[in-house]
């Protein structure tokens, strides 16, 4: 996974050392870097070719007769999308989604959703977080901290990372999760994949949702007094691509 996990930049610890997690917390951290690269900005070639060998993903839960897991499911239409559109179409398909002249299809900022406008209260408050945590936005970013994707990066740091001021602590990432990320996050998927023309990033969309859905469960059962997180849901399996 490390190879499709492209980091975005849009925060940076201000104050901890990064550290190498364990094998399902780097799923983990890979799952919210993919997700916060293909949000912030149109994916390179190079990640879209990476996703589209990427390993088909196996659901702890899943077995014989009974039927393909959300994640699992969403996962391989990912994969397939990554593999089946050309880069060119799936840049097209982002400025479609993300960027226009005036209101874009989908704008997705905590504000936006939480507030009905643009930088208010939502994004003062999760910027006292992340200062809280030690992050900040990167110098020379035009991103607002609030967008969706920032937040996957944010999320991204929050299991990766081991100093004093990020700790990777469930209980810390539970609390980021649910204040800046459960709110609101369903309704810009759905706008996500409600957008005519989308193909890609409905898949992207798709994703994202059974992804947190696994994460609002994993934290809900996690000891908060011990920072023991539940089961991984999820294994990679190498398949032939051939």
């Amino acid at each position: 996974m490390n190879d499709i996990a492209a980091s975005a930049t849009l925060v940076r610890p201000d104050a901890c050392e990064m550290h190498v997690p364990a094998a399902e917390e780097q799923a983990r951290a890979d799952f919210y870097a993919l997700l916060a690269a293909l949000l912030l900005k149109a994916p390179p070639t190079s990640l879209l070719h990476a996703l589209a060998e990427a390993p088909v993903l196996q659901c702890a839960r899943a077995g014989p007769g009974m039927p393909e897991p959300p994640l699992s499911r969403a996962w391989r239409e990912l994969v397939d999308a990554a593999g089946r559109l050309g880069a060119a179409a799936i840049h097209e398909e982002f400025d479609l989604l993300f960027i226009s002249v005036g209101t874009p299809a989908v704008n997705p900022y905590g504000s936006r959703y939480l507030a009905g406008f643009m930088m208010e209260k939502p994004l003062a408050a999760l910027r006292d977080d992340l200062r809280a945590l030690g992050l900040s936005r990167t110098a020379g970013c035009g991103e607002l901290e609030d967008h969706l994707g920032a937040l996957c990066e944010v999320m991204r740091l929050l299991v990766a990372g081991g100093g004093p001021d990020c700790g990777r602590s469930i209980a810390r990432q539970k609390v980021f999760f649910f204040r800046h990320v459960a709110p609101w996050y369903r309704r810009c998927l759905d706008d996500m994949q409600g957008v005519r023309g989308a193909d890609f990033y409905r898949s992207v969309a798709s994703f994202a949702q059974a992804f947190f859905a696994v994460e609002s469960e994993a934290f809900e059962i996690a000891d908060a007094d011990t920072g023991a997180a539940a089961p991984p849901d999820f294994i990679f399996e190498e398949t032939d691509h051939a």
